[in-house]
């Protein structure tokens, strides 16, 4: 399953937003009001529960300075990996949109579809709104 987020405008620099992206204290920061919990495990890795949905791992696998993230999931039962792409858009802003990738079964897609698509567009939007 494939979604991504629209396309935001942030106001800090490419460099400003990645180095804020690739800390993940900061993604308390951008998660959506729905979020429940919130626990740094270890230097690339926290985890959040949202209402309603069960807790989810993720670990920053991959960067390429600055431009590009890979969150990825840490359970082998919701497989799935979130990629963070940022664009310079002037002096002080950047552009920043998210992409998912995930792999379930037909039954499983159908039923996180949704609540995923409001997840990234949330994520988006929160980060559009830093400061």
């Amino acid at each position: 399953m494939e979604l991504e987020s629209q396309k935001v405008t942030v106001q800090k620099s490419q460099e400003e937003l990645f180095q804020f992206l690739t800390n993940v204290e900061n993604y308390e920061k951008i998660m959506p009001d729905s979020k429940e919990k919130f626990e740094v495990k270890s230097q690339d890795t926290f985890a959040f529960a949202l209402k309603g949905m069960p807790e989810i791992e993720l670990q920053i696998k991959e960067t390429r300075e600055p431009e590009f993230i890979v969150l990825g999931s840490t359970s082998d039962k919701f497989n799935f990996s979130l990629d963070v792409v940022v664009e310079p858009a002037g002096e002080n802003q950047s552009h920043a949109q998210l992409f998912f990738h995930g792999k379930f079964n037909a039954m499983m897609a159908m039923m996180v579809k949704g609540p995923l698509k409001k997840f990234i567009s949330a994520l988006a939007d929160n980060t559009a709104n830093l400061s």
